[in-house]
């Protein structure tokens, strides 16, 4: 066949216009159907989701948000598609995800959107499998996660006041903003992105100390190219204070008052009722019980939800861990914080390690009736685990792994852990901080509330007792000459909710005494147990033979050999106190003696074959051995008030 170039050649000029006309029409046709779905959205002046009437639209057509909650950043990202797929197949069209600022940018200036924090990736999987997402990029989020998901250099500054306008915090927002907004705004629906709201700041009614704060971030969210629906989220007290001119309000609660929609109609009406965190469950507190709420109880109400015509979002629809420090704490009507535990498991839909519970069954039923099509089959479960006991075959004294650390601060007086001169002067955001001086007697320590949350004591590095926010005296031994005494203060997790976001600095805030007298003259040092310092750990030349008795605190190392593929466990340590684990360098959380949960969920992607390298930290009570299960334990139950 001859090129069109020659053909043309032999054909009459007429003729070639209309072979030309014919290859170009053919090109634009081809170009049209290779182009991203970017370009042709914004060829068709699409119209995305709009609440301009009693009901949402989406290319101007009755469109019902039938949402769940899950968190990029409490999941695996190997598991990321896993969820998703069961999420779709529970006939959910949205999922919705807070954006954590202090991890997205753990030192002032340093930003990271890599691997498990690729929230692009995370956006571009979800469109692949057809569902749209309602983005929460705070720069608060709650989500019971430390701080509320602020970055603890932001307490370095004295004066702070977080989530106002006061200019410290607004050009550290603007900065993070810079760089999270640019990559989210190709992700918009207008682009062809599955992106099709976005949630200015979060609950802000319950906190309203700055009139302004709501239109700043409003603002901060236009000018950077944000065209899509703005929402906020409030509880009923908090819409009156909540909400921002151009934004829709929604509500949150747990219990169906029909009161509470009224209000929302009063407050906006003939506008979209949406209920953007239904609760499906609830958070839990060391020292507490694990809350559940019964699937008889919260189905009828997410059926009245969808009978009154509403859009919902289901918090959590999958709740995941907090892995690592990252939990929060709670504040409100305690005379005291407490912090959440390790799990996220939320007595969500979908279970902390993605299987199916009874309210997802239930309520895929609900939410098939609202599709026209069948739902796609629930993924399979992923297998797991319980494999035999590990024995724990060396140990390390924390006193020995000081040299691994930063070097540590000399101090006239005590030093707070953000505003210690670590981390590139960003000071230190989580772990412990362990404070050192020199006492030449016995006697009353007292700590001036000033220990944020918890101390272990020591004189000599022998134990002495714990302070905390409840025991803040102990008494010291006698003893001849001078004598160090030790405090491993811990940073259990900063409040994530409530009027006290200001105050949440850790380590020692202020003097304590002996006797009466100020304690002067520290040195300080950093035990933020990073990957790296835990990678120094497994190359120390001090570790001990298990023949050995153990000091604590301590390192105790195991190993858990696998002759096949990985596969989802849970950890169990019945005869230790308190501590963190690591396997092969993660941070699995926090494990506590008290309860509610006594055991830390292992993602199989996170091990391999061959050895893995088990280390825990250990305060105070070593059992000598790992034991491992298929099935979690979150301790006793009770019913959510």
């Amino acid at each position: 066949m001859e090129s069109p170039s020659v053909l043309c050649v032999r054909l009459s000029l007429k003729q070639r216009y209309f072979l030309l006309l014919c290859f170009a029409v053919g090109a634009v046709v081809v170009y049209r159907f290779t182009r991203s779905r970017s370009e042709v959205r914004r060829s068709w002046h699409v119209v995305g989701l709009r609440a301009n009437s009693s009901q949402f639209t989406l290319e101007t057509k009755p469109f019902r948000i039938l949402g769940g909650s899950i968190h990029y950043f409490r999941v695996p990202r190997a598991y990321w598609l896993d969820r998703l797929q069961k999420m779709k197949a529970c006939g959910l069209n949205t999922v919705t995800t807070y954006v954590p600022w202090n991890l997205h940018e753990p030192e002032r200036g340093v930003f990271n959107f890599e691997d498990q924090l690729d929230l692009e990736a995370y956006l571009r999987l979800a469109a692949s499998l057809g569902l749209w997402v309602i983005l929460r990029p705070g720069p608060y989020i709650c989500a019971e996660w430390d701080l509320g998901g602020l970055p603890s250099w932001l307490l370095r500054d004295k004066n702070m006041r977080l989530r106002t306008t006061y200019p410290g915090f607004t050009a550290a927002v603007n900065s993070f903003f810079n760089q999270l907004i640019k990559k989210v705004v190709p992700h918009q629906y207008s682009r062809g992105g599955p992106v099709i709201a976005f949630q200015v700041e979060n609950e802000y009614g319950s906190y309203a100390r700055d009139k302004d704060y709501m239109h700043f971030i409003k603002e901060a969210l236009l000018s950077r190219g944000i065209t899509e629906l703005l929402l906020t989220s409030d509880n009923k007290e908090g819409l009156k204070l909540g909400g921002v001119k151009g934004a829709l309000q929604t509500i949150n609660f747990q219990k169906l008052n029909p009161d509470d929609i009224k209000h929302l109609d009063a407050i906006q009406p003939q506008k979209p009722k949406m209920v953007m965190e239904y609760w499906s469950g609830w958070f839990d507190l060391w020292g507490n019980l694990h809350h559940v709420y019964a699937a008889e109880d919260m189905v009828p109400v997410v059926t009245e939800i969808l009978k009154q015509d509403m859009s919902i979002n289901l918090y959590m629809f999958h709740g995941g861990t907090n892995f690592g420090f990252m939990n929060g704490a709670f504040a409100v009507g305690l005379p005291a914080p407490k912090p959440m535990v390790t799990s996220y498991d939320y007595d969500a839909p979908l279970s902390e390690a993605g299987d199916y519970t009874t309210k997802y069954h239930l309520l895929r039923n609900l939410f098939s009736s609202y599709h026209t099509q069948p739902l796609p089959e629930p993924p399979s479960l992923l297998e797991k685990s319980a494999h035999q006991p590990v024995v724990i075959h060396r140990h390390l004294s924390l006193w020995d792994t000081l040299h691994f650390t930063d070097k540590p601060l000399k101090s006239e007086r005590p030093v707070n852990m953000e505003n210690l001169p670590v981390n590139n002067k960003n000071g230190q955001s989580y772990g412990y901080t362990l404070y050192e001086t020199i006492i030449a007697s016995g006697g009353a320590l007292n700590s001036r509330d000033s220990i944020r949350d918890r101390a272990l004591v020591f004189v000599d590095r022998h134990f002495v007792g714990v302070l905390d926010y409840k025991i803040q005296e102990l008494a010291l031994p006698d003893g001849k000459g001078k004598r160090t005494l030790s405090l491993l203060v811990e940073n259990c997790g900063r409040v994530n909710y409530g009027k006290t976001l200001d105050e949440q600095r850790k380590g020692l805030v202020g003097d304590i005494e002996l006797n009466q007298q100020v304690l002067r003259d520290f040195i300080i040092h950093s035990l933020d147990m990073k990957p790296g310092f835990v990678n120094r750990l497994v190359n120390s030349a001090h570790w001990m033979s298990v023949h050995q008795r153990p000091s604590f605190p301590g390192f105790f190392q195991a190993k858990l050999y696998l002759s096949s593929s990985p596969k989802d466990t849970f950890i169990k340590l019945p005869g230790w106190n308190k501590g963190v684990v690591f396997i092969n360098g993660k941070n699995l959380g926090r494990y506590w003696s008290i309860g509610p949960q006594q055991t830390l969920y292992v993602p199989g992607p996170w091990l391999h074959r061959g050895d893995n390298q088990v280390i825990v930290f250990e305060e105070q009570e070593a059992d000598g051995k790992i034991q491992f299960t298929v099935t979690p334990d979150y301790g006793m139950t009770v019913d959510v008030e």
